[in-house]
């Protein structure tokens, strides 16, 4: 998908949605732990803080990135509440957003936000940012040590994933990274199989950075990929970090809550250049400082990119985690489970026992009262 078809029918590029996000500063998120009553976000007249009297199951399934969270908070939440169960499922972004369109779950978690046309199709359906998250570019090269992060850009990664880029000691790559020896070894890019909302938030800042690859290929959570020697695919997060960690080689894009897995695998983390020319790794103090540009121009719809955003020592790769949700649903019941649940995981759920582990950022106090505003609006 290029550029100009994600946003609106008319066309926005990215680009333009950046600008917008460079509207002004705005305050840099409180750091994970905050409460509810930390951060002012209270429960409105509609938000339930309890789910509906007696047995009830809420369905949640999607994003990959998101799942190891989800999976948290549902145990957490199922605990404080006996009588519900959250089902969880680590199924990709599109089948999230597919299963929360069709009614086949209640929320669809996806690391991208619904597309106009989407929208346009579905009315009902809300996004509803749940947390700040971030996504890494991992590799396995050989002979690296764990203590050298090796410096990557858009136009290195395009040229790798276009197979232009075959070696890891490139002059492009070599350029970067002065004074790291690089071996010769092949280049094998690696993305995903499944419609990944990391393929997306990839793509975009690829995009963003590489003109020739926006016209060409754009972004999207799936994209036709380039036929470059020794592409390969794998499904889900985990299944990326399995599929590079086994190929000497590998580079990959993984989400931000992987990262343990993905070092403890023996994989390598790139620092990425920002729009600033900066290279940055990804921690709660640089997407904390990504998002920040952002928050006064997030929509009450929660939908914006904040990719490669204006912030000095901001990571460029950061996201809202959605929630994407019906406003109809079968019961009124069945509707305050849902927004006692979701309200629930924006507050209590943002606490750092659920969020440092997976290295995620609570929501900023703003965008906190603007998803529970949403949260409202499930019937």
């Amino acid at each position: 998908m290029g550029l100009r078809n994600w946003l609106a029918p008319g066309g926005i590029a990215l680009c333009a949605v950046l600008a917008a996000g460079c509207a002004g500063p705005a305050p840099v998120p409180g750091p994970p732990g905050l409460g509810a009553a930390a951060t002012g976000a209270q429960a409105g007249p509609a938000l339930p803080l309890t789910p509906a009297p007696g047995r009830a199951t809420v369905s949640e399934t999607g994003s990959t990135l998101l799942f190891p969270l989800m999976r948290a908070w549902a145990g957490a939440y199922e605990s404080q509440h006996p009588g519900i169960t959250v089902t969880t499922g680590g199924t990709g972004s599109g089948t999230g957003i597919k299963d929360a369109s069709d009614g086949s779950a209640e929320i669809g978690a996806s690391d991208a936000f619904l597309s106009a046309g989407q929208l346009v199709s579905n009315p009902a359906l809300l996004n509803v940012p749940l947390v700040v998250s971030a996504q890494q570019v991992d590799y396995n090269v050989p002979g690296l040590s764990p203590n050298v992060h090796l410096s990557l850009d858009g136009p290195v990664l395009a040229q790798m994933y276009q197979g232009t880029i075959t070696a890891w000691n490139d002059p492009a790559i070599e350029r970067l990274n002065p004074g790291v020896h690089l071996p010769g070894t092949p280049v094998v890019p690696l993305h995903r199989a499944d419609s990944s909302g990391d393929t997306f938030l990839f793509t975009s800042y690829v995009s963003t950075h590489d003109p020739a690859w926006s016209s060409a290929i754009g972004y999207g959570t799936t994209v036709a990929w380039p036929a470059a020697p020794r592409a390969a695919s794998a499904q889900g997060n985990s299944g990326m970090v399995t599929a590079c960690a086994g190929q000497p080689g590998c580079v990959a894009y993984i989400g931000i809550s992987y990262l343990s897995q993905a070092l403890s695998s023996g994989l390598g983390e790139a620092q990425l250049a920002n729009t600033l020319g900066q290279y940055v790794l990804p921690t709660s103090a640089t997407i904390a400082a990504a998002v920040s540009s952002f928050v006064s121009s997030t929509p009450a719809g929660g939908t914006i990119s904040m990719i490669d955003g204006p912030a000095p020592g901001g990571y460029p790769i950061v996201n809202y985690e959605y929630a994407i949700v019906s406003t109809r649903q079968r019961s009124a019941a069945q509707a305050r489970d849902i927004r006692a649940f979701l309200h629930w995981a924006i507050t209590t759920g943002s606490a750092a026992q659920y969020l440092a582990p997976q290295r995620l950022v609570q929501l900023p106090p703003d965008v906190m009262a603007q998803s529970d505003a949403q949260i409202e609006k499930i019937r």
